[in-house]
């Protein structure tokens, strides 16, 4: 069975479908799977990065569908990013040619500044931190826009008092703001700032990372939230998993979230949420699972000026 997922229309017109197929750890030809068996399943939005190392096996995975006729180019939403170490304005330019010619693709859908925290490579090959502004990164990404080989530009990891920055001193604005939510950490403040602004907040780590305790001891870590009761009585009301209630959780509180999966059933699982609503009540009950804990922390950035979970959305 063939799955459609909505479409949300970006502030530029573009309009992005509201789940994708988040990549990050796949690898190879587990990667170049997993990005088949969602296109089969219906997915027509695919998430990477250049940090991810695997542009090359999605862009293959991508071009095959496309030349065995399972998908047109246009029917397809491709993302990927700019790391760190490429924040110099003079390397954005040869950093997105870097990751379109991985990906072997004519362009991409939306590129997305990976986090406001610059860095490079010193001689030893150590990543070291640097104080390039995120604003100059910013307009350096919007020329893009001029070559025709990027529809759409976004930022990922950014929190409030930052992404106000790059709307007032950018002449694009972001479409999207790429950042960890899921039902413990579901970013309710930062996602009305956002969609005040026309920016939609897509949602990686959307499940929680199964089997994760917030690196809390195993005593005092909450149980999973597919574990917990007020999960699994939506999941059994609707005849659904609980991450396909925690995934629908996230498309109710406005967000676009992307899953990563390596594992064809939970692929076509997690895509299979389009067929139900919660209701304003079974949402105020996932609510109350927020602890505000993260799983991604960028510690090695904690002193940075630009750190950008200092704030409080």
């Amino acid at each position: 069975m063939v799955v459609t997922a909505t479409l949300v229309t970006l502030n530029n017109g573009q309009k992005m479908p509201v789940l994708g197929l988040g990549t990050y750890n796949l690898r190879g030809q587990n990667c170049i799977d997993a990005v088949k068996t969602a296109i089969d399943a219906g997915y027509r939005h695919i998430d990477t990065a250049s940090l991810y190392q695997n542009e090359a096996e999605v862009g293959q995975a991508v071009r095959e569908k496309i030349e065995n006729g399972t998908i047109k180019r246009e029917d397809i939403f491709i993302t990927t990013k700019l790391w760190n170490t490429s924040h110099e304005p003079a390397q954005v330019r040869e950093a997105f040619d870097a990751s379109l010619t991985k990906l072997g693709l004519e362009y991409v859908d939306l590129y997305l500044m990976h986090s406001p925290v610059g860095a490079t490579v010193d001689t030893n090959g150590a990543t070291v931190l640097t104080e390039v502004d995120y604003v100059t990164t910013w307009n350096a990404m919007e020329k893009l826009l001029d070559t025709g080989r990027v529809r759409s530009l976004g930022v990922s990891n950014f929190n409030s008092e930052q992404l106000r920055r790059v709307i007032e001193n950018g002449s694009i604005k972001p479409v999207t703001n790429q950042v960890e939510c899921h039902v413990r950490l579901n970013q309710k403040k930062l996602i009305k700032y956002c969609k005040d602004r026309e920016v939609v907040v897509t949602a990686y780590s959307p499940l929680v990372r199964p089997g994760t305790t917030f690196g809390l001891e195993e005593s005092k870590a909450p149980k999973h939230a597919f574990e917990d009761e007020r999960v699994i009585a939506i999941a059994e009301r609707y005849g659904k998993t609980p991450a396909q209630v925690l995934l629908r959780y996230l498309v109710e509180i406005g967000t676009v979230p992307i899953p990563k999966s390596g594992n064809p059933e939970r692929i076509r699982q997690n895509l299979d949420i389009f067929d139900f609503s919660l209701t304003p009540e079974e949402v105020h009950s996932l609510d109350s699972l927020n602890t505000g804990q993260r799983l991604v922390k960028f510690e090695t950035a904690e002193a940075h000026p630009f750190y950008p979970f200092n704030a409080e959305f």
